[in-house]
C-alpha cells in the first residue's frame, strides 16, 4: 500500500472533508450516552447514505470488525475512519469522538471540586444518588435473570445493597467474594 492511500484513503478526501467526519463525530460524541455504540444508526446516515463514503457492507463490516477484536468498543470509529479517509480519517474520527467528552469530563470534575461544598453540588449529588442506585439495581435484576434468579442470588444481592448504601466498605469485596462463589460453584 502507498504512503498517500495509507494516510489519505482510498476516496482522496479533501481538508474539508475531515473536518466535516471530525465534527460530525464530535456531535455525537456528546450525544452518545450509552456509549458510542449508541450513534452508530446516524454515523451510518452521516457516512454512507449523505456523503456517499462507505457502502453499507464497509460500514457494517467497519462496526463488525472492531467489535470483534479485543479493546475498547469505541474502537469501530477508527475502523471506519480508516476505511473512509486511511489514517487521516483515523484521527478525525477518533479526536471526534474522544476529546469532546474526555473535555467536559475534566471540566465537570474541575468544576465539581471547586464547588463540592455548595449548595447546587449538594443537591445534584442527593438528587442522582438515588438514580445512580436505580440504575445499579435495574442492572442487577438483568443480570440476575439469566443465571436463573435463585433466592440465594437475590438474598446476596439485597445484602450487597445494604453493605454497599450503609457502610464503607469497597465494592471489590464484594465483587471478589462474587467471584470466589461462583468460582467454587456455591451460586
Amino acid at each position: 500500500m502507498n504512503a498517500q492511500l495509507l494516510w489519505w484513503g482510498p476516496l482522496g478526501l479533501g481538508a474539508g472533508d475531515y473536518v466535516q467526519l471530525l465534527a460530525h463525530f464530535a456531535m455525537l460524541s456528546l450525544l452518545a450516552v450509552g456509549g458510542a455504540v449508541t450513534t452508530v444508526p446516524d454515523m451510518q446516515r452521516f457516512m454512507v447514505l449523505e456523503k456517499h463514503w462507505l457502502s453499507d457492507a464497509q460500514f457494517a463490516g467497519s462496526v463488525a470488525l472492531a467489535q470483534a477484536a479485543p479493546g475498547p468498543n469505541v474502537l469501530f470509529v477508527a475502523v471506519m475512519g480508516f476505511n473512509a479517509g486511511g489514517l487521516m480519517g483515523v484521527l478525525a474520527t477518533l479526536i471526534g469522538t474522544l476529546v469532546p467528552p474526555c473535555t467536559l469530563t475534566f471540566a465537570a470534575t474541575r468544576w465539581s471540586r471547586k464547588h463540592e461544598r455548595g449548595q447546587l453540588m449538594r443537591a445534584l449529588t442527593t438528587g442522582l444518588a438515588p438514580v445512580t442506585l436505580g440504575l445499579l439495581l435495574a442492572t442487577g435484576w438483568l443480570l440476575l435473570r439469566p443465571a436463573g434468579g435463585q433466592v440465594t442470588d437475590f438474598v446476596l444481592a439485597g445484602l450487597t445493597v445494604l453493605l454497599m448504601t450503609r457502610t464503607r466498605v469497597s465494592p471489590l469485596w464484594p465483587l471478589a467474594a462474587g467471584a470466589a462463589a461462583g468460582a467454587m460453584g456455591w451460586v
